[in-house]
C-alpha cells in the first residue's frame, strides 16, 4: 500500500469554526503571541496562559470534524496515511484518522512543568476540562497545557521528517508553509515524489513537481480525492 503523508494546518479546522491564529481577525489580534504562546509568557503569567487554553478547550468541546477531516480519514482505505498536523485540536482523530502526529501538541492533554514531553507517562488526557494554578502532575509539578510554545523545541519534528522522507505522496493542506520548522518538512520528500497543495491562497514552493488546488480545505479535498481515485493513483487501480 502506497504511503501518503498529509501535513495539515489551521485552514483545515477553520471550517469547523475554530479560530485561526494568523488570519485577519484571528487570535493573535486579540492575544499577543508572546503572552499566551511562548515559554516566556508562561513564566511571566501562568494564570493568563492557563485561562487562554482553558477557553480553547471549552470551545473545542462543541466543534466537530468537517468534510476535509473526514475525506482525509477516508483515504486510509487506499493508502497508508500519516497525518502530520500543526493543529492542537483532536478533529482528525474524531473524523477517524488513526495515525496522527501532533507537531505542536494537543490542547486536550496536560504535562507537568519541566517534564519530558517525549515520555508518554508524563502526559495526562484531561479532555475538555480546565487546568488551574495548583493542579499538579503525578510528579508534583504544576500542570501546563501539552503544547509546544515559541521558544521550545518541537519533539515530534524528527519523526515527521522521517515519515515525509519515506512517503510516496505528500499532501499539504490548510497551511501557507510560513511556520517553521513544520514548513521545512517539504524539503524532506524524495526527488520526484508528487506534492499536492490545497490552500485558497497561492503558495510558492521550491520544488519542481507540485500541483496546487487553490481552494479551501473542504472543497479542495473533494477535488483532490476525485483526482486521486479517478486518476488511478490509489492502490489497486490502474
Amino acid at each position: 500500500m502506497k504511503k501518503l503523508a498529509v501535513l495539515s494546518g489551521a485552514g483545515v479546522s477553520k471550517e469547523s469554526g475554530i479560530n485561526t491564529f494568523r488570519d485577519s481577525g484571528g487570535l493573535w489580534e486579540k492575544y499577543p503571541v508572546q503572552q499566551v504562546a511562548s515559554i516566556e509568557g508562561w513564566y511571566a503569567d501562568r494564570a493568563l496562559v492557563l485561562d487562554f487554553y482553558n477557553a480553547r478547550r471549552r470551545d473545542l468541546k462543541d466543534r466537530r470534524p468537517n468534510k476535509a477531516h473526514r475525506l482525509i480519514a477516508g483515504l486510509e482505505k487506499y493508502f497508508q496515511v500519516t497525518v502530520i498536523t500543526q493543529n492542537i485540536d483532536n478533529l482528525h482523530e474524531q473524523a477517524g484518522s488513526t495515525n496522527v502526529i501532533h507537531l505542536h501538541g494537543e490542547v486536550t492533554k496536560a504535562i507537568g512543568e519541566g517534564e519530558d514531553p517525549t515520555d508518554p507517562s508524563n502526559i495526562t488526557d484531561i479532555g475538555y476540562g480546565d487546568i488551574r494554578i495548583g493542579d499538579k502532575s503525578r510528579r508534583g509539578n504544576q500542570l501546563r497545557p501539552f503544547i509546544v510554545w515559541f521558544g521550545e523545541p518541537v519533539p515530534m519534528i524528527g519523526r515527521a521528517a522521517s515519515v515525509v522522507s519515506e512517503c510516496d505522496m505528500l499532501l499539504v493542506i490548510g497551511t501557507s508553509l510560513n511556520v517553521y520548522p513544520a514548513a521545512g518538512l517539504v524539503n524532506y520528500i524524495k526527488y520526484g515524489t508528487p506534492l499536492w497543495l490545497i490552500d485558497p491562497n497561492p503558495i510558492r514552493v521550491d520544488y519542481g513537481n507540485y500541483t496546487q488546488i487553490t481552494d479551501v480545505a473542504t472543497s479542495g479535498m473533494e477535488k483532490f480525492t476525485e483526482m486521486l481515485l479517478n486518476g488511478g493513483l490509489a492502490d489497486g487501480q490502474e
